[in-house]
């Protein structure tokens, strides 16, 4: 492996995917207010679903991380899912018309169905490397999404609240943690293993795109 990065090489690899999330209309819309809110709404009712998966993906990777500090690192994060990102999704869905208590009878949708089964199945059946790859674009692009979100803002006070969340220093100092634990895993992966974890990398950034995507077509079971 070369000497740059291997976080840095994650990125420049999967960069087209968020130079493509970017200049997606729901990314767009965020800013300039003209998103939909039952677009939006459709967003967060499945992010809610995604997140509960998402901290349980958290947890298998955090009890296969190389030492106790990187497990008791990922418990937190998992923790903050519930305590942090679950909570504004309480504030959002009432302004949104949607009941927290039956988010339940909400149908998760393809895309989340098919994101969360991958990220579920690549932290339970490969290594820890497989797993940190696969969870690392839902860290990176949002607190990316953040940074250049925030700047721009939002004339939307619902929308204004979701960037505030991905863009402040709390978020930044989260990922900042991931990323070094990245740097320090990449040298250690033979040729094979460093292979197929930049796969689940790229494969979780292009979901990451699909799921915006998805929330813009209000995306539904077809039959």
């Amino acid at each position: 492996m070369n000497n740059q990065r291997w976080s840095q090489r994650l990125w420049d690899e999967a960069e087209p995917v968020f130079t493509a999330i970017l200049a997606h209309p729901f990314t767009s819309g965020l800013t300039d207010g003209t998103l939909d809110p039952e677009v939006f709404a459709h967003y967060v009712a499945q992010d809610v679903h995604y997140l509960r998966d998402y901290a349980r993906a958290l947890a298998v990777v955090g009890a296969k991380a190389p030492t106790l500090a990187d497990t008791a690192m990922f418990a937190r994060h998992a923790a903050d899912v519930f305590e942090v990102e679950l909570s504004l999704h309480d504030t959002l869905l009432p302004e949104l018309g949607l009941d927290p208590a039956e988010l339940a009878l909400v149908p998760v949708a393809p895309t989340t169905r098919a994101y969360t089964s991958y990220l579920l199945a690549t932290v339970y059946g490969g290594g820890f490397a497989d797993g940190l790859a696969a969870i690392l674009p839902c860290y990176w692009i949002y607190a990316r999404m953040g940074q250049e979100l925030i700047a721009r803002g939002s004339s939307d006070a619902r929308y204004q609240r979701w960037i505030d969340s991905y863009g402040g220093e709390a978020f930044a100092a989260t990922v900042a943690q991931v990323l070094e634990l990245t740097d320090r895993t990449g040298p250690m992966l033979t040729a094979e293993q460093e292979v197929a974890a930049r796969a689940h990398y790229l494969t979780t950034s292009r979901y990451e795109w699909m799921f915006f995507d998805a929330a813009y077509r209000r995306e539904q079971w077809p039959v």
